[in-house]
């Protein structure tokens, strides 16, 4: 993995070369409690947009993964992460780019369509629907969940996912609960939606009571399309081959590899 500062803060991510020479970049923005190993590499994502002739960049997000741990919960706002992204776009000297985030990297890359809309020309957001304005993120049982004793303690399923999917993926359990604390609050507007310029893919899983409907917030975008990925909940639907198909046409079409 590479590093570099953002505004103090540092942030780890790859950035894998186009097989055939030069391809446009993608930039890819995992979720909560995930890193980009878990979300894309592991998915086989960044194998899949190679080989359709993008370059690919993937950040872990702050508190997350390889990259900077913090503590409190005033750093992770999402416009603190959605300038991360930038940030990292300007330390790779890239001027536009594609961006899929998913879940809380959805809301992170839909933040950043409005606060640097000059620097996306196409943007993907899985596991987020109606969500994205109507609510403020995961709740804040989410960050009680990783401050509990052990995982036994817990008794809500939601919590359980969560906390056990933390311990999974080695994540800092104190960063995570001040990410959720400090993430929430992100909603856009309906107004800030309907401003959002460039092509957007909604991506849902037909199973998934997280995002909220993702036909609802695609109406909601000038230029939104929704993609339902079939019998998928919010933790499956990310590698789901449907989701990377769907992907792979919507770019076809708004931002061809060559």
């Amino acid at each position: 993995m590479q590093a570099f500062s953002s505004d103090g803060v540092r942030i780890n991510f790859i950035d894998i070369p186009a097989r055939n020479g030069d391809g446009r970049p993608v930039l890819l923005i995992h979720g909560f409690a995930s890193n980009h190993a878990v979300n894309w590499v592991n998915t086989m994502w960044t194998t899949t947009l190679g080989r359709a002739g993008y370059r690919v960049i993937a950040l872990d997000n702050r508190g997350h993964g390889q990259s900077e741990k913090l503590y409190d919960p005033a750093a992770y706002t999402t416009a603190n992460m959605a300038e991360d992204a930038r940030r990292l776009l300007d330390h790779l000297d890239i001027e536009r780019a594609a961006v899929i985030g998913y879940s809380m990297g959805a809301r992170n890359t839909a933040r950043l369509t409005v606060l640097h809309p000059e620097r996306v020309a196409a943007a993907v957001l899985g596991g987020l629907g109606i969500h994205l304005v109507d609510g403020d993120g995961l709740p804040t049982a989410i960050a009680e969940a990783m401050e509990a004793s052990s995982l036994e303690d817990l008794t809500d399923p939601n919590q359980r996912m969560f906390r056990a999917f933390a311990q999974q993926t080695g994540s800092d359990l104190r960063a995570l609960a001040a990410c959720i604390r400090g993430s929430r609050g992100g909603a856009l507007t309906r107004a800030e939606v309907a401003a959002i310029a460039m092509p957007v893919l909604v991506a849902v899983g037909s199973r998934d009571p997280i995002a909220g409907s993702g036909e609802a917030l695609a109406a909601l975008l000038p230029h939104g399309r929704f993609l339902e990925i079939p019998g998928r909940d919010h933790n499956l639907a990310v590698g789901d081959k449907a989701h990377k198909q769907g992907v792979l046409a919507f770019f076809s079409e708004v931002y061809p590899a060559a």
